[in-house]
This record gives C-alpha cells, sequence and structure tokens, in this order.
C-alpha cells in the first residue's frame, strides 16, 4: 500500500480510538459499505499499517501505578551485547519500550511496575541478566499525556 487516501485516513483515526467498532458502525462514519470498509481495512492490515488490535488496559485498576524511565549506559557496543541486551528487555514483561539513543545515554527503557520496591526487583533482575555501565531512573510523577494514537 503505498498511498493513503482521505478515507484510510478517517478509517485509522477512528479505529486507534475504538478497534471494536463494527464494520457497519466505521462504513456509516466513513460513507462506505460494510464490504468496502472491510476490504480497507484488511488491506491496511496486510500492508502491515494496522499492526495489531488490541486492548488498552488501565495500569492503575491493575496494580502498576508506578512509570519509570530508566537511562543506561552501556559497558559494551558489540554485536552480541546489544543482541543479548535486546533478548533480555524484551523477555521483561515489566519493561514496555526500549529505545537506543543519540547523545550521552545509550539506551531508554520504560516500565510499568506496583511501587518503587516492584522498580528495585526490577532493577536487579536486569543488572543480574546483562551487564551494564550505569543505570539511572526518573518516576512519573504526573501523566499529563500518554497516548497510543499517531497524528494522521
Amino acid at each position: 500500500m503505498e498511498k493513503l487516501d482521505h478515507l484510510d485516513r478517517r478509517l485509522l483515526k477512528i479505529l486507534q480510538r475504538d478497534c471494536a467498532r463494527s464494520l457497519e458502525d466505521l462504513g456509516a462514519d466513513v460513507g462506505l459499505s460494510r464490504n468496502a470498509v472491510w476490504r480497507r481495512v484488511r488491506a491496511l492490515e496486510e500492508a502491515g499499517i494496522i499492526r495489531a488490535r488490541v486492548g488498552l488496559l488501565d495500569p492503575e485498576k491493575l496494580g502498576l501505578g508506578l512509570t519509570v524511565f530508566m537511562l543506561i549506559k552501556a559497558g559494551r557496543h558489540s554485536p552480541d551485547w546489544l543482541e543479548r541486551f535486546s533478548q533480555v528487555t524484551r523477555d521483561m514483561p515489566e519493561i514496555l519500550g526500549v529505545y537506543r539513543m543519540t547523545g550521552e545515554l545509550d539506551y531508554m527503557i520504560r516500565a510499568r511496575v506496583a511501587d518503587v520496591g516492584a522498580y528495585d526487583r526490577l532493577y536487579r533482575d536486569l543488572i543480574s541478566r546483562i551487564d551494564l555501565h550505569d543505570v539511572s531512573a526518573s518516576f512519573v510523577m504526573e501523566e499529563i499525556k500518554d497516548t497510543t494514537a499517531l497524528p494522521l
């Protein structure tokens, strides 16, 4: 899929807010038949534009009230170390995002845990699995904006 038209963009905006909408409801919102909507959504999935349809959970209600950003300086930068770091962080469910950075930091990790004690366990588990030069953390005091919707 090379180019998105205005109907594809409208469908994507709606689906980002609520992926459980019926094909009929989507069609009514964008002025297409149920089958036309189905074909477009299918094409967006096949093109990899829609990667997954998921439910967004409330972390507070699930006892995961603390967001932490871990700032990592690596001791090594070899391909085997990077592969091990990638595997270790993928295997830890508390870690929601891992980003390789420019500048002073090497990596930034975004994690969700219950509290500072749970963060300490996450930290200890991480450093027991992979050698890191330096780890510092910042705890989120207030979420002002947190969205999964991309600007279309």
